[in-house]
């Protein structure tokens, strides 16, 4: 498999080097997160860490097999003595019953510095919440934005436009790129293979789920239905119209697997004017556009303008932002963006180019009553224009920072 450097987290796991915090990375499978550890490996070995002060254990791998927490840490507390400086990275931490004891007895030695990844956010949920509370810090990742993607082709005299239509459809797991380059067609048996691992691994194994077609059901609904609100009981109803049998109930509990196995996002509505947020119908986002595609087919790309609203707002969590639906009074914001030095407003559309379609997408915006920056990003290539405090952006150039 191609390796892609992933410089933002990168340079982020660098930053927490030796910080008296226990680094969790967290993601779905695939997305990179043992590639983020050999960089970062890579990186210590060439900044005088030695081979024998690196301790790498992927906990998926047969050759590792803990009966439980206490076998886990015998092994690693074996490989090291008190008078040096230790790495220890657990991969897929969360298969090792009762791990957070290991990772807590590891911790509260001075001359170790962990690092875990896990693929559900069961990894900080209940005991190990409670246990490593105040104690570690989470690198959310994600698959490649589009920046990263680029990367993988600059060289091959690709166009940044004509890319960004093959990232709409594919995607951004890692391991799509190697495929992409060498055999296409298969891209689609490499996608069911991730995307079976993610049903049967972190949702069905996990949550005591039997039922795979409702799964499938629920999931395509949610897919088919990005940046559109939705409820539980409209996925309810909607199924059980089409003969398919499932309660309010039922369905929430699906949505929380999914959330839980990130292969979703939601996306709470906030009201502008109130600066508050408001409860029911979220929006849901897919996290990988590649395994929608695989699971909706040509249905997937029926709707452009959700897919970039979708991209769009993957990329917002990547640059740090909390990420809400925005309400101005009957009009929505397509997504607010906060963080610690205050808001931003993002309008997102294909195209702009008729003159109503550019009044309705600005209107929202200029209804928000404050100061903070608003954008409107479209795909439509024109220089980046004005239109009273709105910064419209060619979306591609958005996405590389230009």
């Amino acid at each position: 498999m191609e390796l892609i450097e992933r410089t933002e987290y990168l340079e982020e796991l660098i930053r927490w080097k030796d910080q008296d915090l226990i680094k969790v990375i967290t993601g779905i499978r695939r997305c990179g997160k043992s590639t983020l550890f050999e960089l970062f490996i890579d990186y210590l070995k060439n900044n005088n860490v030695s081979e024998d002060q690196i301790i790498n254990i992927n906990l998926e791998d047969v050759d590792y097999h803990f009966e439980n927490y206490k076998d886990l840490y015998d092994y690693i507390k074996s490989k090291i003595d008190s008078k040096r400086k230790y790495y220890v990275f657990l991969d897929e931490v969360q298969n090792v019953s009762e791990f957070q004891k290991a990772v807590d007895s590891l911790y509260i030695k001075k001359n170790i510095d962990v690092y875990i990844t896990g693929s559900n956010a069961y990894l900080l949920s209940g005991e190990l919440a409670t246990l490593l509370s105040g104690r570690y810090v989470e690198i959310k990742m994600l698959p490649l934005s589009f920046k990263e993607y680029v990367t993988a082709f600059d060289g091959k005299n690709y166009q940044y436009q004509s890319l960004f239509l093959d990232y709409m459809r594919n995607g951004g797991m890692p391991g799509n790129i190697s495929i992409l380059k060498s055999s296409p067609n298969d891209l689609d048996k490499y996608l069911d293979g991730i995307f079976s691992t993610i049903v049967y691994k972190d949702i069905m194994a996990r949550n005591n789920i039997s039922d795979k077609l409702l799964l499938e059901n629920i999931l395509k609904y949610i897919f088919d239905s990005v940046g559109s609100p939705i409820s539980t009981k409209k996925i309810s109803d909607t199924l059980t119209s089409k003969g398919i049998s499932t309660s309010n109930h039922t369905v929430d509990n699906y949505i929380s697997a999914f959330l839980e196995s990130y292969l979703i996002y939601k996306a709470e509505r906030f009201d502008v004017k109130g600066k508050s947020l408001l409860a029911r119908d979220y929006k849901y986002y897919a996290v990988d556009q590649g395994l929608r595609s695989y699971l909706l087919g040509k249905k997937a790309d029926s709707d452009m303008g959700h897919i970039l609203e979708n991209i769009v707002y993957l990329e917002l969590l990547r640059r740090g932002y909390k990420v809400y639906v925005g309400k101005v009074d009957e009009l929505k914001v397509d997504f607010v963006a906060e963080n610690r030095e205050g808001l931003k407003y993002f309008q997102v559309a294909l195209t702009v180019r008729d003159e109503k379609v550019l009044q309705r997408e600005l209107k929202p915006l200029q209804k928000t009553g404050d100061h903070y920056p608003k954008y409107l990003l479209t795909l439509d290539i024109d220089l980046e224009a004005d239109y009273e405090g709105i910064t419209k952006i060619n979306i591609v150039d958005w996405l590389l920072n230009k």
